[in-house]
């Protein structure tokens, strides 16, 4: 079963247990999938599933920061319900010492020295851990590794 097809079994589940707050995000997840199938023409496979999900929780951190900020405690409680939701379809996250392992083969595979190579090394690192590894993590990671 692909990604997709799991998360629309996952909303019609939410929608016989009347789980209001569950099947909305999943909506929205499925709003952002059907949005950019529209866009650009094309089928989603489960890595643009992921990069989806990815971006949705992005701007999930981003408002919680935001509404912890203003003191919006009730609106950050709702943004981290949604979170919780969708953190459920990405797979399992490397852990910050496979991060860093990773980076440095490819840092060496390719020969990179100093910060000027970071382009090269993020445009490399990013095919191969897109998905797998939290990308602000993956960023400091090649920042080290050029720096060292």
């Amino acid at each position: 079963m692909s990604l997709k097809e799991k998360i629309t079994e996952d909303m019609k589940t939410a929608m016989r247990a009347k789980d209001s707050e569950r099947l909305g995000t999943i909506r929205l997840l499925l709003a952002a999938m059907k949005q950019k199938e529209v866009d650009e023409r094309v089928e989603l496979d489960d890595v643009a599933v992921v990069a989806i999900v990815d971006k949705l929780i992005k701007q999930r951190k981003d408002s919680i920061a935001a509404f912890e900020q203003a003191a919006r405690q009730d609106l950050a409680d709702k943004e981290k319900a949604e979170m919780a939701v969708l953190l459920a379809y990405l797979p399992a996250r490397m852990s910050a010492e496979e991060v860093s392992a990773a980076v440095q083969a490819i840092v060496t595979e390719l020969g990179a020295k100093g910060p000027g190579d970071m382009g090269k090394v993020m445009g490399a690192v990013k095919t191969r851990l897109a998905g797998k590894a939290d990308m602000g993590q993956v960023s400091a990671a090649v920042k080290a590794a050029l720096a060292g």
